[in-house]
């Protein structure tokens, strides 16, 4: 009996370290996957952005030589899905269409320590054309515009447009919901500060209309 029990017991030790290597190894495979998920691609010095959003298709083509940070910022956010089910939160016609806070505030409040250096603004601010948002000098995150107009304006200010929307996807951008209109107080549209701290339930609870990025992917 006591030879059955030791035996019993070595093979029960034997079986316990081979569980836990195979956890271990599992944990290794699973940790180096999301690695590989995440990892970092260079961005390619022109490609196109297409947003599936809610009143149809809308292409960006992206140059990098535009404004390289800007760009490499907005390959790296589509990369990572970031767009996904993003709002149309800030629609003024005859200015700008705004977009770029995730549905998630964890995500949100990490993009958002993670401010780039300013780009030279090689380009104008003309209609459809693509630039940060920002907040004073290198402050520039996650946040986009679209030009609904020719913002001469944003020139001098240090909005670097680095793509422009196509012909077609602009009929689509003037077609999203703007009655809103500017953020409140200034107008009755949502605020970007509760966006970022709740999330989309803010938006769909309070502002229904709004219209929404469903995917933003690379396509070529």
């Amino acid at each position: 009996m006591r030879r059955n029990s030791s035996l019993l017991a070595v093979i029960g030790v034997a079986v316990a370290v081979c569980a836990c290597s195979s956890v271990q190894e599992k944990k290794a495979e699973t940790t180096d996957a999301s690695k590989s998920s995440v990892e970092k691609r260079p961005t390619p010095e022109n490609f196109k952005v297409r947003l599936n959003t809610t009143k149809g298709v809308v292409d960006i083509d992206v140059h990098r030589d535009w404004a390289p940070r800007g760009a490499d910022r907005f390959y790296e956010l589509v990369q990572q899905n970031f767009y996904d089910d993003a709002a149309f939160f800030r629609v003024l016609k005859g200015f700008a269409a705004q977009f770029g806070i995730n549905k998630d505030p964890k995500v949100t409040q990490l993009w958002n320590e993670m401010k780039i250096i300013d780009d030279k603004a090689k380009q104008k601010n003309d209609r459809g054309m693509v630039s940060f948002a920002m907040r004073g000098p290198n402050s520039r995150t996650t946040q986009v515009f679209i030009n609904l107009a020719n913002n001469e304006s944003l020139d001098s200010s240090g909005f670097a447009p680095f793509g422009k929307v196509s012909d077609d996807g602009m009929q689509v951008v003037d077609k999203l919901y703007s009655s809103y209109g500017e953020s409140i107080p200034r107008g009755n549209g949502p605020e970007p500060a509760k966006i970022q701290a709740i999330g989309n339930e803010y938006l769909i609870r309070n502002f229904p209309k709004l219209d929404y990025i469903q995917t933003a992917r690379v396509v070529e």
